[in-house]
């Protein structure tokens, strides 16, 4: 096959996708991720330490290692604050301890990152959108700015735009990814908050338009409280163009969603995700993409692998 994927976003999303397509032989994968994250243990690491933030890093390092082990499983251990005091080593993930002090021994983030990848034997390239420490803010349709990821999200508001005070500037190898991928594939995740923080970095913006691979959207099957509240399908691609992002593809899940389930994201204000339109500047491609475990609807990362198979066969019948 040898094909060239990259995946954009940041979270629990991104490693979904990750973990699910570094199983498809002759793939290539470049994972660019956000750094934007100012909460819980990688906020205060990237607070004490002045560092990139790393928890999202961390998370699709582990779904791109080659096999669980030991290891992946101590990245992902997070230390016991049963009194929410966060003190000392309390709350911090120690994946993200080990990254800071890979960071401060080689004095270089991405060096960090290349370590630990070997160590983990990681299937593909994790490149952080940008090696700054940057502030995301978000401009609410009230005109209300909101400073910081991890307040960002506010059902008492809704989000206009997200952006950066400071000029920022991409890593060098996230724009190269860009301009040599064969598929670029944004999500799964929060859209302002994962996807859209990477996006709006001018020179990964440029590149994605500059790119002549397609360009798809994996689409949240579920609205996110206080981010995207009561959005179809047609308004989360609307927030990306918006944000200057190029859409030629949106993957939506076909699956049935169980009513007993829905009722549980109801009581938390969470809707189905739906295309509300017929006519669209893009391609609307419906696929099985979802698993219930634990009464949670969640992309599997098995119906992933399979979804991204076949987008990359329709690529090779277009050319």
């Amino acid at each position: 096959m040898n094909k060239n994927v990259v995946v954009i976003g940041g979270g629990h999303g991104q490693s979904a996708i990750c973990r699910g397509i570094k199983n498809i032989e002759e793939l290539h994968i470049t994972a660019i991720v956000t750094v934007a994250d100012d909460g819980g243990s990688t906020g205060r690491l990237r607070r004490k330490f002045h560092i990139p933030a790393m928890g999202d890093i961390r998370a699709v390092m582990i779904a791109l290692a080659e096999s669980e082990t030991l290891m992946s499983e101590l990245m992902n251990y997070r230390f016991a604050d049963p009194e929410g005091k966060e003190e000392d080593i309390g709350g911090h993930n120690l994946g993200n301890l080990i990254l800071t002090a890979l960071t401060q021994e080689t004095g270089s983030f991405m060096e960090a990152i290349q370590t630990i990848g070997q160590v983990l034997r990681v299937k593909g390239h994790i490149v952080p959108a940008t090696e700054q420490v940057i502030t995301l803010l978000a401009r609410m349709e009230d005109g209300v700015i909101v400073r910081g990821e991890a307040n960002i999200p506010d059902r008492n508001h809704h989000i206009s735009e997200v952006f950066y005070e400071e000029e920022v500037h991409a890593d060098p190898d996230a724009v190269e990814a860009i301009r040599e991928a064969d598929l670029i594939i944004y999500g799964v995740g929060s859209l302002y908050t994962s996807i859209l923080p990477n996006i709006i970095i001018p020179e990964i913006r440029e590149a994605l338009h500059e790119s002549r691979a397609k360009r798809v959207y994996l689409c949240n099957a579920m609205t996110q409280p206080g981010e995207t509240d009561g959005y179809s399908v047609e308004d989360h691609v609307e927030a990306l163009q918006q944000h200057g992002t190029p859409v030629d593809a949106v993957v939506v899940p076909a699956d049935p969603l169980p009513e007993d389930i829905l009722e549980r994201y109801y009581a938390e204000s969470s809707t189905p995700v739906s295309v509300t339109e017929m006519n669209h500047d893009y391609e609307i491609i419906r696929l099985p993409l979802l698993s219930f475990e634990n009464q949670l609807i969640r992309h599997d990362s098995r119906r992933i692998q399979e979804a991204v198979e076949y987008l990359l066969r329709l690529q090779e019948d277009d050319d």
